[in-house]
């Protein structure tokens, strides 16, 4: 809904396009549940046969994927909801505070794998029946490919924050896996002493980098970061595009994905009638509404040549 003058702004109703790709984010969740705990059955009795550190950090991995695909799936049902009277901006910031659980949740795990890695070093003790390990890695490798390849294509369509660092998750999970296969090559196979537990501490390490990473993204979310600038001039240039807006400046933006929020003033005629008036607002809701569906806007509507005396950021045009 876009409000002309200092209205306040209410959620308008969804379309059918922001339900479906709301419904798209919610079976990416509920797709990545099904493949963690089907990884966590395999690994947990990889981890009974071999002793590996390496499969043991593979198996927190996907625990903690479990624990993470939970949290995005409620984060984005959560999201999901249309807003209401205690939540008049909707429900969108769960995405982002689910994703920050996520991270905490990914940075205890890799502490606990460099522990357990660097406690094998000290204390050497080769993993046993590697073909074992090797086998539940490999099958781990093809589910994960499957799953981050619909996820991608959920991203695509949803923008999803939630989705995005669960997809982290099973990427970095795809490098866990191939690199257990090589600790269970080199250590058992071909004798190289200490490579279990080097490639757990590996794993630790990429694990808590990817954690630290994909946290930015939430805490942008939460603090309400601007939106990057091509999308900011994307939006100008949609509201430009009605012939009888003079200029487009005090461009406020927040959000991602499937929530976005922007408010700026527009220059037009001085001469123009409130009706008239209210018939370029109606069209500047519909060409940013084609750039950026599902976005709520409130416009401010100003004769030409004015600026608000307020202090502020940078007016943009």
């Amino acid at each position: 809904m876009i409000a002309a003058g200092h209205s306040a702004p209410q959620r308008a109703a969804r379309g059918p396009a922001a339900d479906r790709a709301w419904e798209t984010a919610q079976r990416a969740a509920i797709a990545s549940v099904c493949v963690a705990l089907i990884l966590i059955t395999m690994k947990g009795w990889a981890v009974y046969r071999t002793g590996s550190i390496a499969v043991l950090g593979s198996l927190a991995d996907s625990g903690l994927d479990l624990i993470a695909s939970l949290i995005t799936l409620g984060g984005v049902r959560w999201a999901a909801r249309p807003a209401d009277d205690d939540h008049r901006f909707g429900h969108g910031k769960a995405e982002a505070l689910s994703a920050f659980s996520q991270v905490m949740i990914i940075l205890a795990s890799s502490a606990y794998i460099l522990w357990s890695a660097v406690e094998r070093l000290l204390n050497p003790a080769p993993p046993v029946a590697p073909e074992a390990g090797i086998g539940v890695s490999v099958v781990g490798v093809i589910l994960t490919v499957l799953l981050i390849r619909y996820q991608a294509r959920a991203i695509r369509e949803t923008g999803s924050v939630a989705i995005a660092t669960d997809r982290l998750h099973y990427v970095s999970d795809l490098v866990v896996n191939l690199s257990v296969i090589a600790a269970l090559v080199l250590e058992p196979l071909l004798h190289v002493r200490g490579a279990d537990a080097v490639f757990g501490i590996g794993i630790a390490l990429y694990l808590a980098l990817g954690a630290v990473r994909s946290g930015g993204e939430a805490i942008d979310v939460l603090m309400d970061k601007e939106w990057d600038e091509p999308d900011v001039e994307r939006l100008c240039e949609a509201a430009r595009s009605v012939p009888q807006v003079r200029l487009v400046h005090e461009v406020r933006t927040r959000g991602r994905g499937l929530d976005r929020f922007a408010q700026f003033h527009i220059w037009v005629d001085p001469g123009m009638t409130v009706a008239a008036a209210h018939d370029v607002v109606d069209s500047v809701e519909a060409a940013v509404g084609r750039a950026f569906p599902g976005i709520e806007l409130l416009v401010h509507i100003d004769p030409e040549g004015h600026f608000d005396a307020r202090p502020g950021p940078a007016k943009r045009a």
